[in-house]
This record gives C-alpha cells, sequence and structure tokens, in this order.
C-alpha cells in the first residue's frame, strides 16, 4: 500500500487532533492569549452552546492584534475568524491534507455532524501519524540529509 493510500484509508479522527484551546464567546482577546500561552497551542476554537463558530490563530494575533493594543480587552468575536472551514471526522486525512494546502490553513478543526468540536487537524498531526507508523525512516533523518561535516567529528 502507498503513503497516499494509506492517508486516503486514514481517517482524521485517527491522528492526533489535541492541539488546541477551546474557548467560550465573549472572552477577552488577552484571556484568550494568556489561555494559549499557558496551553502552548497556537489556535483557539471560539465556541458557543457547545457550537463551534470562530477560530483566532497566532496569525490572528500578528495580524489584528498586535498592532492594536486596545483589542486586547475587546471580546474575542471581534478578531477571530467566523464560521472557519471544518471536516468531519470520517474525512480521510488525505482529504484534510489536501484542503490544508489548497486553502492554505495550518489548522483545520474537525467537527461532528452536530457540530460538537472533536480536534484540530495540523501537519504536526501527519507528521506524528508518519513517524508512528514509519519510525525508522522518519525520525532517523538527519536534519539537513544533504550537509556533510567539514571535519571527522570529535575532531
Amino acid at each position: 500500500m502507498t503513503l497516499e493510500q494509506e492517508l486516503q484509508a486514514e481517517k482524521v479522527t485517527h491522528l492526533d487532533l489535541s492541539g488546541f484551546c477551546q474557548i467560550a464567546s465573549g472572552t477577552s482577546v488577552r484571556e484568550t492569549l494568556d489561555r494559549m500561552r499557558q496551553a502552548g497551542h497556537n489556535v483557539a476554537l471560539i465556541v458557543e452552546d457547545s457550537k463551534l463558530i470562530g477560530v483566532f490563530t497566532d496569525r490572528d494575533v500578528l495580524r489584528k492584534v498586535s498592532t492594536e493594543p486596545e483589542t486586547w480587552d475587546r471580546p474575542i468575536d471581534k478578531v477571530m475568524t467566523p464560521d472557519p472551514v471544518t471536516v468531519l471526522p470520517d474525512s480521510s486525512a488525505a482529504e484534510a491534507l489536501w484542503l490544508m494546502g489548497d486553502k492554505h490553513f495550518r489548522n483545520l478543526p474537525v467537527v461532528s455532524q452536530e457540530g460538537t468540536i472533536m480536534g484540530n487537524m495540523t501537519y504536526r498531526a501527519i507528521v506524528g501519524y508518519l513517524a508512528a507508523r514509519y519510525p525508522v525512516e522518519v525520525l532517523n533523518r538527519p536534519l539537513r540529509p544533504d550537509q556533510f561535516p567539514r571535519k571527522a567529528e570529535g575532531g
């Protein structure tokens, strides 16, 4: 089976979709940033009545917040991306990956038919899947495979 066939067969729910914070609508931008920083995540999924209504990422911080400190105490709803593109849990990893590449997304929320957040698809989830599936090939690669040392190691 080729890698493409494996990714077509693999559902996004089988990947690590845990890289996000869930934030209630109306929460201040400042508190959202604090919670993202504490959790070590670069994306917040904004919910209202347990349904996804928006996404706020580190790119939004750079584009909409960093140069306008007055936004820090406003509701996150004012600077989030409303009605984000999502995928269903039974979508294939290949479909989700294609959508992310086509739309230039780094985060793709995974949402059930009922609108409940199941997780957040990222490139890191794909790399984790590949590392688990092909540990020798993925984890043993040098950072720069085409680079050769100028002198013997330890010399």
